[in-house]
């Protein structure tokens, strides 16, 4: 597939060292994308992704962007349109570590943060991204939960802030189509990638946790992060051309 090729501009993607992140940038640049990605803290994981973008015969652009600081992001956004002569898309795939809590313990300083993190951070790099995308019909996606369909206890703290993420995602798919921008999420499930390593190092995922979990699926397994990439990179791309405001959850069935 060469889905992008022949789309003005790059794929700007937040979080793009990350699990999900990274496996979204590679497969964008191996469907014919430049990427542009930005990364908090992990500038070899970022480096280590945009050399495989640019082993696949693409550019590649990486950033530390605090997506706490609307400055910031802005000028992230207007650089990278600058440099690569406009953006098609915008991937969102930044999110702190959200540890397994019951929200009844979670203090409200804690709560805020997470907000703060979650919500702020998309809006932050998606407002001033907007006005980019509608020059060519661009597409916008976040990566959010599929606990938004079938909550799983303890993860509050993740699912109650990436739902407010998808109503925006609403809101901008019902103001922008006009303009021909496309928003949409994809919500993941059990991946056994990116934060599900850091949450089974610190011993809050353990085996009975997850034999649970795994007996919740209908499919009985967890994804990946490429089960994730190949859904953002569809949505993303002319193949979803008349798909916005929806959630695709990559969870095997978990919220059936």
């Amino acid at each position: 597939m060469n889905d992008f090729a022949d789309r003005p501009g790059v794929a700007a993607v937040t979080g793009g060292s990350g699990g999900l992140g990274a496996a979204v940038v590679r497969l964008l640049a191996a469907r014919g994308s430049d990427v542009a990605l930005t990364y908090r803290g992990n500038e070899a994981a970022a480096r280590a992704v945009a050399a495989d973008v640019e082993a696949a015969g693409r550019r590649a652009e990486v950033t530390q962007v605090d997506l706490l600081d609307p400055e910031a992001t802005t000028a992230f956004v207007d650089r990278v349109a600058d440099r690569f002569g406009g953006v098609h898309t915008l991937v969102h795939a930044a999110g702190p570590l959200v540890h397994q809590v019951y929200a009844s313990a979670v203090e409200p300083a804690v709560f805020r943060e997470h907000l703060e993190h979650e919500v702020m951070a998309f809006y932050d790099v998606v407002q001033p991204a907007v006005a980019h995308l509608r020059v060519n019909g661009g597409s916008i996606v976040a990566v959010t939960s599929a606990g938004g369909r079938r909550h799983p206890a303890r993860d509050a703290l993740s699912v109650a802030p990436k739902g407010t993420v998808e109503a925006l995602v609403r809101a901008l798919a019902v103001e922008e189509g006009r303009f021909g921008v496309r928003a949409n999420c994809v919500g993941p499930g059990m991946i056994t990638d990116g934060m599900f390593l850091r949450l089974r190092e610190a011993g809050e995922l353990d085996d009975v946790a997850l034999d649970a979990a795994r007996r919740n699926i209908p499919m009985r397994t967890f994804g990946t992060a490429l089960d994730v990439a190949e859904a953002v990179c569809f949505l993303a791309s002319p193949r979803a051309g008349y798909v916005t405001g929806q959630v695709i959850d990559v969870d095997g069935g978990y919220g059936v």
